[in-house]
């Protein structure tokens, strides 16, 4: 096959635009997907298999357009079309491929597989692991910026893979196409603002620790989980606390008065189901179950599921109860 003939290149309107329109037909595909699978194994089965329906899904789309070697249809909406800068060749199928598993792929098995790896002494493959998600995604904002400046490679696995889009109409000399500079700017602003709290973050773990080693009684500032950049260690009550069941350590931010209530119904309707106590600092997940604060984190820290219905469990989303 011969060299493709000069073409303008895709404006980036052009690109936004058949980006935004294949970000809804995947999202309308993998709605309706969600809804005949619920309705055939049940809402537990796809909360458990949530990650494995947005892969397939993906893949489906993309298989079905990119990986044939067919526009996409925001490609074929806006009437673009991708191009190997290497040769000015359409993708030949190993590159199609490539374009299909590299935003797809790597993804899913970070998000499905890096809470469950085996941790080594000292806890870096862990934390190696769970980096990777945070360090992806700022990349992906470089990525970005750049290309509101630029105008090329509006993902990162384009520009990996050296691969553009070129416009099949005519560019008009006359017309000016918008610039995005202004968002590059925005999201440049928004990256530095990151980066400094990413320093304000670790900067004093690291010189706490090279000042001196840890001791079994103060927690690990190496292995410690932040929310919001507070350590979970400040957020979790003391044992002075918890040592009487009838107060709760968030009372204060509370309208309900637990020694008005009886204690056996009290007991029976704040029980945990971890510890199987009354739960002190009432705690939600995502799936709707609750527990005590302190049970709920150590258990989120061993294990990244729910005890109770399985589902993902995130430390940064487990919210607290104030009022039962």
């Amino acid at each position: 096959m011969s060299g493709l003939p000069p073409l303008p290149r895709a404006s980036q309107p052009q690109i936004i635009r058949a980006y935004q329109k294949d970000l809804f037909y995947n999202f309308f595909l993998r709605e309706e997907s969600e809804n005949v699978l619920r309705s055939i194994f049940g809402t537990r089965w796809l909360s458990k298999w949530d990650k494995e329906v947005e892969l397939f899904t993906k893949l489906l789309y993309y298989g079905l357009t990119t990986l044939r070697g067919l526009q996409s249809l925001g490609e074929e909406y806006v009437d673009i079309r991708p191009i190997s800068t290497k040769n000015r060749r359409l993708p030949n199928l190993k590159l199609r491929a490539a374009m299909l598993l590299l935003p797809t792929l790597p993804s899913y098995l970070i998000s499905r597989f890096s809470r469950n790896l085996p941790l080594d002494p000292e806890g870096r493959v862990s934390r190696f692991i769970r980096a990777v998600p945070n360090f992806l995604e700022i990349l992906t904002e470089i990525n970005l910026a750049t290309f509101y400046f630029s105008g090329a490679y509006y993902s990162l696995s384009s520009r990996i893979l050296r691969v553009r889009h070129m416009s099949s109409v005519s560019v008009n000399p006359n017309f000016k196409p918008p610039s995005y500079s202004f968002l590059g700017i925005l999201l440049s602003i928004r990256l530095l603002n990151r980066l400094y709290n990413l320093v304000h973050q670790y900067l004093p773990a690291l010189s706490t620790l090279s000042a001196s080693s840890p001791s079994e009684s103060e927690p690990n500032l190496s292995t410690e989980t932040y929310i919001d950049s507070e350590p979970i260690s400040s957020l979790v009550p003391t044992p002075a606390q918890l040592a009487n069941s009838t107060e709760d350590p968030w009372g204060d931010r509370t309208v309900l008065d637990l020694g008005t209530i009886d204690p056996e119904v009290r007991v029976g309707q704040r029980k945990c189901a971890l510890c199987l106590e009354e739960r002190t600092a009432s705690s939600v997940t995502e799936c709707g179950h609750m527990f005590c604060w302190t049970c709920v984190v150590g258990w989120a820290r061993e294990k990244a599921e729910c005890p109770l219905c399985r589902q993902s469990l995130d430390l940064a989303r487990i919210l607290p109860v104030y009022n039962l």
